[in-house]
């Protein structure tokens, strides 16, 4: 049995070639799209601002440790790319960093090392 990994995986590019169809319903959507909508989650969070210029989405992936954080950003890349292709979206060279969570170690501050007076 493999373990499984929970990665946070961003996703970035700019858009390009927009037509103005596709301009103009990004613009009606910005309210949703904007940096209060920003967290991970499967299905994915698109955020961008007016300019339309840059976006970014924001995944979750869970899938076998052994292939690690570089397959997580290949199905991340993957849902984005069906995203925008559904949509009539277009777009540059997608980008992405992922984050394994289940080996991040988390700093608490004012956390007293053990043994300490």
């Amino acid at each position: 049995m493999t373990t499984q990994h929970t990665y946070r995986v961003i996703v970035r590019g700019t858009w390009e070639g927009l037509t103005d169809g596709a301009r103009e319903r990004l613009l009606a959507e910005l309210e949703q799209h904007g940096l209060a909508a920003m967290q991970f989650t499967e299905e994915g969070s698109l955020t961008y601002d007016r300019v339309l210029k840059h976006f970014s989405f924001r995944y979750v992936v869970v899938s076998d440790a052994e292939d690690g954080e570089e397959m997580a950003s290949v199905i991340a890349e993957d849902r984005a790319q069906g995203y925008l292709r559904e949509r009539g979206y277009g777009h540059g060279e997608l980008r992405s960093t992922a984050t394994d969570m289940d080996t991040m170690k988390i700093n608490y501050k004012g956390r007293r090392a053990s043994g300490a007076a």
